[in-house]
């Protein structure tokens, strides 16, 4: 994609109408990179149309899967996997790549790989994917930024304690462990929705997995996986991030496919801001916000299902319009406030210290020319730009197209005058 690209957006019009949510990224690549253990055609539904998809489907694409979209629908052919190593400029593009390591582990036997890349948000340790490994019996050698794992006799199941209820080790130990022989347990683990998503569609395949959505997961090793259509599940940050655009351009929005269940952590706040919000049967939630919102005391990110880490950043830009002082405390990662500097080129009084943002609401925000560095702090701009007076031109749209499908789209359905150039 162009790196010339930006987004136009001309502020202060008010969001209204409905919008309809599309599938997770944080599921969909998981989902993709499981497909690689199934002797067949996987088709999934719902899959979103993104930079970081795509490079997915291209790392299955040098494993030797055949990968076709029509639509939302993906459909990949995994019956003959003769690769094991995934390219250095593939691993580059993003972080999430990692989850290939158990899905190719567990099908070959044999995976080379070098160490991830995406968007810079301080350490990101993979040592509890590869010390889990280690533990069913992989060997991993570390040279020249590659990681070389063989697991020659096949893996076996172990019982791992994570330090930290890590989603991506918690993802690759359940693909390692899927085909591995006998029980695996994983204590600590992960509980976002996308961890679940993973598991029924592992179970769909043939798999033996209970406790997914739990601290403890039990999985009972099976030899072979088949292939299954599966539908990847609404993407929560997404549906947050356009939530956080209606209630600061004090809109009346209606969003559609998505599931309010896992929003859990973050609408509350939004209502202890002053937003109304309803959910509804069917994956309908109704936000309205006619008056200045009151700025919530202290947010602190947690792993699932507190306050997610991927919204703070909206969260942070809907905040600095609210009344009084907000405080951001960020406990997943050391350098998630990239975008700060960026809104206040737009006019926000925002200061930070280490992992802690405060937030202090002005009553108006004015466009500007501004910058992302990461995704979800590109989608922050997006936000505090449509509230802004006058106009914005947001660049560094490579990392918002990462997680965001076309979002000027969106936008511009419920009211927003928003172009790309």
């Amino acid at each position: 994609m162009d790196n010339r690209q930006k987004l136009i957006i001309n502020g202060g019009r008010r969001l209204e109408g409905e919008l309809s949510v599309h599938g997770a990224k944080n599921s969909a690549l998981p989902l993709l990179s499981a497909a690689v253990l199934a002797h067949g055609e996987t088709v999934l539904h719902n899959c979103p149309c993104l930079t970081d998809v795509d490079a997915a489907c291209r790392i299955l694409s040098k494993l030797g899967c055949r990968c076709q979209r029509s639509g939302s629908t993906v459909t990949v052919d995994a019956a003959n996997v003769t690769g094991f190593e995934i390219p250095d400029t593939l691993m580059r593009e993003m972080r999430s790549s990692i989850v290939f390591l158990g899905a190719v582990l567990g099908r070959t036997g044999h995976c080379r790989l070098s160490f991830p890349g995406g968007c810079e948000l301080g350490a990101r340790p993979i040592d509890l994917h590869l010390s889990a490994l280690e533990q069913m019996g992989a060997e991993i050698l570390e040279e020249h930024g590659y990681l070389d794992c063989t697991a020659t006799g096949g893996l076996h199941g172990a019982k791992i304690t994570l330090s930290f209820p890590s989603v991506g080790a918690t993802e690759n130990i359940l693909l390692a462990a899927v085909t591995a022989k006998g029980y695996t347990e994983i204590h600590n683990a992960a509980r976002e929705p996308e961890i679940v998503d993973l598991t029924e569609f592992l179970v769909k395949c043939g798999a033996k997995i209970r406790g997914a959505g739990e601290s403890v997961i039990f999985i009972e090793g099976t030899p072979r996986l088949e292939p299954c259509e599966h539908s990847v599940i609404p993407d929560r940050i997404v549906a947050g991030t356009y939530l956080c655009a209606a209630a600061i351009t004090h809109g009346e929005i209606i969003l559609t496919h998505c599931d309010p269940a896992h929003m859990n952590g973050f609408i509350p706040v939004l209502e202890s801001m002053g937003a109304r919000v309803y959910t509804y049967g069917g994956g309908k939630i109704y936000l309205s916000c006619k008056k200045r919102l009151s700025a919530p005391p202290t947010v602190r990110t947690m792993p699932y299902p507190g306050f997610p880490t991927d919204i703070q950043a909206p969260f942070t830009a809907l905040c600095s319009t609210a009344e009084g002082t907000s405080v951001f405390v960020e406990t997943i990662f050391e350098n998630r406030f990239r975008h700060v500097s960026e809104l206040v080129r737009l006019g926000a009084s925002v200061k930070t210290e280490g992992r802690v943002c405060v937030v202090q609401g002005v009553k108006t925000l004015s466009g500007a020319k501004v910058c992302a560095a990461e995704l979800r702090g590109g989608a922050a701009l997006i936000v505090a730009a449509l509230a802004a007076e006058g106009t914005s031109e947001i660049t560094g749209l490579e990392y918002i197209d990462r997680g965001y499908e076309s979002p000027e789209t969106a936008l511009r359905s419920v009211g927003a005058d928003i172009k790309r150039a």
